[in-house]
């Protein structure tokens, strides 16, 4: 049977019996106020009041409806302005995220006090004022951005970091992270941040101070912290060498000093061994920078290293050149340690085995610096016509590399 029957069959069963009850007892109630007073029965009062419940819900619905109603056809209620405001926030990210920054800025701007996230429209109005170049319009977004959200004040000094680092204003950009980091010590992108405004200022012994917390807490990829690391050593064993330059005479203090506090796995890095080589040679001190690539180079060949081994002047030469020849039997064939070999025998004095060092290495490579060397080398032994056939050939190397261009007949 459907239910639908059953619920009419039981209406009807409960009127039914409402009836009887009423025929068979109606009731009496009676109400009296002052000289007022009203008679009816029990079951007439409760349809009354039943009524009156009717009534009062009727008339609360009715006042609903015309509230809503009024929001919606008012232009100027709370209700039609916040969703005026949300559609032009919307309109407005759509011409930030295509670049129409003119647009974004009137969109957002005007949006802003009135939407449902006011601070996402103040900082990308603030960053659509940066990129027309209204940085005063841009500071002033951001200031109203802060008043209108307070507790956003992290994300607001973010953005104006990025924002002053953009402009180049470098010193502002510091004070703002700066500020950030006192009172968000542990907030890693402003550790980011402030590492890249480190560099830009070149300011390396602070960056150095911040390499061990990048490290610790994994800001930058580990490709991205090895460079940061050695663009930092290398620079202040750069500026260390100056430094050591200003001593009377020239002391390699300063150039030491940096060298010690490298990592020690770094250090056996060759471009971090032949910068503080190339530091030491350029105060004089050939002695130390001998030493250090001689122990490095037992460690590890390495090309460059050997050519700076072979240009650097030990304290005992005879050493010097005899540990040289040892790393020959490896590598016999290597043009840039055969021409360090030259070298050190020319120090030594032993101008035939550097000759034959020499045109050993040119052989290997026909490099042009070891082709100076060896027509030097003959020009000093007498020997003029070897030292002339040597250097068509270094002008030969010379004049491969240069344009082809039109030349005048021989004759």
């Amino acid at each position: 049977m459907n239910k639908s029957y059953i619920a009419i069959l039981v209406v009807l069963l409960l009127s039914a019996l409402l009836g009887m009850a009423i025929a068979e007892d109606p009731g009496y109630l009676l109400i009296a106020w002052r000289n007022m007073s009203v008679e009816t029965s029990i079951w007439v009062g409760l349809a009354v009041l039943i009524g009156l419940w009717l009534l009062f819900t009727l008339l609360r619905a009715l006042t609903r409806l015309l509230r809503a109603s009024g929001r919606r056809i008012n232009p100027w209620s709370r209700h039609n302005r916040g969703r005026r405001a949300n559609t032009a926030a919307t309109r407005g990210l759509l011409e930030f995220a295509e670049g129409h920054w003119s647009q974004a800025l009137r969109l957002l701007k005007r949006s802003a006090p009135h939407a449902e996230q006011p601070l996402i429209n103040y900082l990308a109005a603030a960053r659509a004022a940066h990129e027309l170049e209204d940085y005063a319009e841009s500071d002033g977004l951001l200031r109203e951005a802060y008043d209108n959200t307070p507790k956003a004040d992290v994300a607001i000094a973010v953005t104006q970091a990025q924002l002053q680092i953009a402009r180049g204003q470098h010193e502002q950009a510091l004070a703002t992270l700066t500020r950030l980091r006192k009172d968000h010590p542990k907030h890693l992108y402003a550790l980011k941040l402030m590492s890249q405004l480190y560099v830009r200022l070149e300011d390396w012994p602070r960056l150095q101070q911040l390499l061990p917390e990048l490290r610790r807490h994994n800001v930058l990829s580990q490709a991205e912290q090895q460079v940061l690391e050695h663009q930092v050593y290398l620079a202040l064993l750069s500026q260390a060498g100056q430094r050591a330059k200003q001593f009377d005479p020239p002391q390699p203090d300063p150039i030491d000093g940096v060298w010690n506090q490298v990592p020690k796995p770094m250090r056996q890095d060759p471009s971090l061994i032949e910068a503080y080589c190339l530091q030491l040679r350029s105060i004089g001190a050939e002695e130390p920078a001998e030493q250090t690539l001689r122990l490095a180079l037992k460690q590890q060949f390495n090309d460059r290293l050997v050519h700076h081994y072979g240009l650097v002047q030990g304290k005992d030469p005879a050493r010097q050149l005899n540990a040289a020849e040892k790393w020959l039997e490896e590598h016999p064939h290597d043009a840039t340690l055969l021409l360090a070999l030259g070298r050190l025998s020319l120090r030594n004095g032993l101008w035939g085995k550097a000759r034959d060092y020499f045109e050993a290495s040119f052989a290997s490579k026909r490099d042009i610096q070891t082709c100076a060397e060896l027509v030097r080398l003959l020009e000093h032994m007498g020997e003029h016509e070897a030292a002339e056939q040597m250097l068509r050939q270094g002008i030969a190397l010379m004049v491969h590399d240069l344009p082809a261009l039109p030349m005048p007949d021989r004759r």
